[in-house]
């Protein structure tokens, strides 16, 4: 019996997942999949069911008669009943016109010229710089097991808006890890434009501004923020990590660079994500740390960093039950809220920006030591 139910557990199969991306998983993993694709299949006839009784998109015009529709959404959108209905996911065929709605992209683009898209997209053709240059050369690396993404028609869709939105924002430009995030976005939107606009309101609105500056200042701070608010949640692993030098970020620079698009599965990712539009970046903090958190008991046994990088590693990919992620994390912690980051970004950023200083006058001190033997070698 035992030798049996090991040879299922551990027997390969190929699968896809929502999104097209091919998986090679245990049987097991692959019931587990397969049970998603049907409640998310259920999930939508709730939805529809809604829609049948309140009207085709209640959720986003039917309140917007008399008033912008905009404006109406974004306040409905904190409502009880549309927050629990996010939380517990949206149906990938609904998700482009909520990403849209509840995010505020749709009200983002509708401040600019119908054309601005594709004219910026003309303005920038042909253009190089080191942002097109790295671009350029990330696009062969972002999700190449995925056909359409490695196929020539989805990396020139993924290429215009991360060119355009370099153009966009030059001090931001482009930085590794929104190559991923875009990846994910044109698979949800189905339309470049809707995609490129969903990527300017996440970096200009939903995320902390200056994560993906050159000297990433922003993600300095998330870090410093994610630290301290573990050694609040979780003193026992902080202090764990301590005596065995394991550096959290390590780990949750790519977590919060690519909003967990690279660790896990795709689905889990996008009720993630369902949730980080409507609600803002807290969400990321929330389930970091509930990551963290669920594997206590594990990570507590690590002896040295490579064990507790593994134990992390290990886990993440196969979290295919998004309703298992979110429920630990909303129940084990509790959403935090956008106050108490704020405040924690308060208090870091005041540190990270005179980090950031010291290690600029610095550098500056050894360019002038530097230019000042060589002009002695040349004498």
């Amino acid at each position: 019996m035992g030798s049996s139910r090991m040879v299922w557990m551990t027997r390969k199969v190929a699968i896809l997942d929502l999104y097209a991306f091919p998986l090679e998983v245990p049987l097991e993993d692959a019931a587990l999949l397969n049970d998603l694709k049907k409640r998310v299949k259920e999930q939508h006839r709730q939805w529809l069911s809604i829609e049948a009784s309140k009207g085709e998109d209640w959720y986003v015009d039917r309140f917007a008669r008399n008033t912008p529709f905009l404006d109406t959404f974004a306040a409905y959108a904190k409502s009880k009943q549309l927050k629990g209905m996010i939380r517990k996911g949206i149906p990938p065929a609904l998700r482009p016109k909520v990403w849209l709605a509840s995010s505020g992209a749709a009200k983002k683009r509708s401040t600019a010229p119908r054309s601005y898209y594709n004219d910026l997209i003309e303005a920038v053709e042909n253009r190089v710089t080191p942002a097109t240059r790295q671009i350029d050369q990330d696009l062969p690396r972002t999700f190449p097991t995925h056909p359409w993404l490695d196929s020539k028609e989805g990396q020139q869709s993924l290429r215009r808006i991360l060119v355009a939105y370099s153009f966009r924002d030059s001090r931001v430009g482009y930085c590794q890890g929104m190559n991923f995030i875009t990846a994910l976005l044109l698979l949800v939107m189905r339309s470049e434009e809707d995609a490129f606009w969903m990527l300017a309101v996440l970096l200009e609105d939903v995320l902390h501004s200056d994560t993906y500056s050159d000297n990433l200042y922003g993600c300095h701070i998330e870090q410093r923020v994610f630290k301290d608010l573990m050694r609040q949640r979780s003193p026992r692993l902080a202090a764990h990590f301590h005596d065995i030098g394991f550096d959290v970020s390590l780990v949750t620079t790519e977590w919060f660079l690519c909003l967990f698009s690279k660790s896990l599965p795709s689905e889990t990712t996008m009720r993630i994500w369902d949730v980080l539009f409507n609600e803002g970046a807290s969400i990321i903090f929330t389930v970091a740390l509930s990551l963290f958190q669920t594997r206590e008991d594990h990570l507590l046994c690590a002896r040295n960093v490579g064990e507790a990088l593994r134990i992390l590693h290990d886990a993440t990919p196969r979290l295919y039950n998004p309703d298992t992620v979110l429920k630990a994390a909303f129940e084990g912690l509790g959403m935090m809220t956008s106050y108490t980051i704020a405040k924690h970004r308060e208090k870091q950023g005041v540190v990270v920006a005179a980090e950031l200083q010291q290690k600029l006058r610095q550098s500056t001190t050894t360019c002038d030591i530097g230019s000042r033997l060589c002009g002695a070698t040349v004498l």
